[in-house]
């Protein structure tokens, strides 16, 4: 396949601005560029889709110029129905710094990093108004589906003109880097255009540009911070074995997608993989394989392995092997209680595992409980601190699904 039917069969071409984007793909080396605003200090799911696609560019020898938005990130892309809460100039600078180093290293050191902020930053008010605005006429910014979803709830002239400085963003980079194409997802097209048309008014040359849909999970939603699903590319809010867990509980319906979205196996690698997947679905093949790739190409090969270990340990519930920072990673932050109890009822009731003395004695006697992977009926038992693996967490499991944690607390009685 050339690149262009390759992106086609991925589903990663939604929209496209350009009538030979088929020829500069599939042609000599061209750049490209991709943004990103800093609105928080690390980036998700929901942008690595996008980042994906710019890699394979990237190895399909085009060079990518990654764009952080310390410019456009002062105003804020307009959302559908409300204004963006405006971030301090710190935090923003912050966020740049955090979501670089994951750019950089998602990339191999191999791209070029931007900032918007440094051809805004000197350029006056009025400079712009002659410059950009006279280009662009109200009417077609109005016409943008995001503007006009928002003219009956009402929408600022900052966000208004959000749309222009983006553009500018694309007209600026043509002209210092030879930039000649822009790739986003497809929420980003009405900012795109305004990009296209600024370099035809102004130059008088032609841009190109793609968008890809917008990946959504099996319920119809986007992965995003909004959305309250955010998979983090940071590991300290997100991590390796998180996302690892997240994705080889993947819905049937979407592994395929998911494989030819996120990873870099071939046609041909993900066939056999879906055929293997058909034949025996039971064993999560698609699945397993997403997970690994994915946290690979994100965290690298070794956090890939570890969060293979840490799943199978939870299958089997083997914990005796784990450290206190495996713990910690495989299990949600929330659900770990500090603990002091001696006794297993006791215990069952302080990290939530049952509400009363006689419901943790039905819940005990029932076999329903379980410590650190063993089933416990004693009454009786009585908690000794090597139950508290690596000398600090004891793991409650209640059912077939309910996991709780204890944290040793320092002032619980040593037996």
């Amino acid at each position: 396949m050339t690149l262009f039917e390759e992106l086609k069969w991925r589903g990663l071409i939604k929209d496209v601005a350009g009538e030979d984007l088929k020829d500069k793909l599939n042609g000599e080396p061209i750049t490209f560029y991709w943004g990103t605003d800093p609105t928080a200090d690390s980036l998700h799911i929901g942008h690595y889709s996008s980042l994906v696609t710019a890699k394979r560019l990237m190895k399909a020898g085009h060079h990518p110029i990654l764009l952080c938005g310390g410019a456009t990130g002062r105003i804020g892309d307009p959302r559908p129905t409300k204004e963006r809460e405006i971030l301090d100039y710190a935090v923003i600078e912050s966020n740049i710094k955090g979501i670089r180093a994951q750019i950089e290293r998602l990339f191999d050191g191999k791209a070029e990093l931007v900032d918007n902020y440094d051809w805004t930053k000197d350029y006056t008010f009025l400079e712009f108004l002659r410059d950009i605005g006279k280009y662009i006429n109200v009417n077609y910014m109005i016409n943008k589906d995001i503007i006009s979803r928002r003219l009956e709830t009402g929408i600022t002239f900052a966000e208004f003109s959000y749309t222009l400085l983006q553009g500018y963003d694309f007209l600026h980079l043509y002209q210092t880097k030879n930039c000649i194409m822009q790739v986003e997802g497809s929420d980003q097209w009405g900012n795109i255009t305004t990009g296209i048309e600024l370099i035809k008014k102004k130059l008088g040359k032609e841009a190109y540009a793609f968008t890809m849909p917008l990946i959504l999970d099996a319920n119809g939603n986007k992965f995003g911070k909004s959305e309250g699903n955010a998979l983090w590319l940071d590991k300290n809010k997100t991590t390796p074995y998180q996302i690892y867990q997240y994705l080889i509980n993947a819905d049937d319906s979407k592994v395929l997608e998911y494989l030819k979205v996120f990873t870099f196996l071939s046609k041909e690698e993900i066939e056999k993989i879906m055929e293997k997947q058909n034949e025996k679905p039971e064993l999560r093949i698609a699945q397993k394989t997403l997970a690994y790739e994915v946290v690979k190409d994100i965290h690298g090969e070794e956090e890939a392995k570890k969060a293979i270990a840490m799943s199978e340990a939870l299958f089997i519930e083997k914990f005796n092997d784990l450290t206190k920072e495996d713990i910690e990673a495989i299990f949600d932050k929330k659900i770990i209680v500090s603990v002091e109890s001696t006794n297993l009822i006791d215990l069952v009731i302080e990290v939530g595992a049952a509400k009363s003395k006689r419901e943790a004695r039905e819940f005990i006697t029932g076999g329903a409980i379980k410590i650190n992977g063993e089933k416990i009926t004693d009454l009786d038992y009585v908690l000794k601190d090597t139950d508290f693996m690596d000398n600090t967490y004891i793991i409650i499991k209640r059912g077939k699904k309910n996991y709780y944690v204890g944290k040793k607390c320092e002032s619980r009685k040593e037996i």
